[in-house]
């Protein structure tokens, strides 16, 4: 029996094989919107901002990343932290290192590793790579443009299309017609 959510197993994944940060927030933001009760929420939405904080500074923004950072050290108790397979101290002193570095002027990249405690959750993360042809804790492929910049490269007529029909629902609600 698998412990942790799907969308979780789906962002670490992200997260240490692909370093496909966007991904990240992705999979488990819609995670945390579907189920807005979980007892690690909190611990969600600073993972989220994790993944986030990260993407922002291999893109070389390096306000949003700090900004992101610090709400995602805010969020991550160490009791959800734990709970979730991770080690809190370990966690929680990487995010406010890279905060110091950024802070500093010496923002130069590093991935950051997520210390996976729970020796199931470690093992199942890395089975779950292999079957995908993926390579744990490989470092970020700083030249895939696609990886880096992905927000602004991906297709969003989906996103566009779903955003003018929920208008034209709302317009129809209030009996307005287009």
């Amino acid at each position: 029996m698998n412990m942790y959510p799907q969308a979780y197993l789906d962002y670490l994944i992200f997260f240490q094989a692909e370093r496909d940060y966007f991904e990240c927030h992705e999979v488990l933001e819609a995670y945390w919107k579907e189920h807005p009760g979980d007892p690690h929420s909190l611990a969600f939405v600073g993972l989220i901002q994790l993944a986030v904080g990260l993407y922002h500074q291999r893109r070389g923004n390096f306000a949003g990343a700090v900004k992101m950072l610090q709400s995602s050290w805010n969020h991550l108790s160490e009791e959800h932290i734990e709970a979730l397979g991770m080690h809190p101290k370990t966690l929680k002193d990487s995010i406010a290192e890279r905060i110091k570095a950024l802070n500093s002027g010496t923002p130069v990249y590093e991935d950051i590793e997520l210390p996976i405690q729970d020796p199931r959750l470690l093992e199942q993360c890395q089975q779950e790579s292999r079957r995908l042809g993926l390579l744990w804790s490989v470092p970020s492929d700083i030249s895939n443009e696609h990886l880096i910049h992905k927000h602004t490269l991906r297709d969003r007529s989906k996103v566009i299309e779903e955003r003018e029909v929920q208008i034209r629902k709302r317009q129809q609600q209030k009996g307005v017609s287009s």
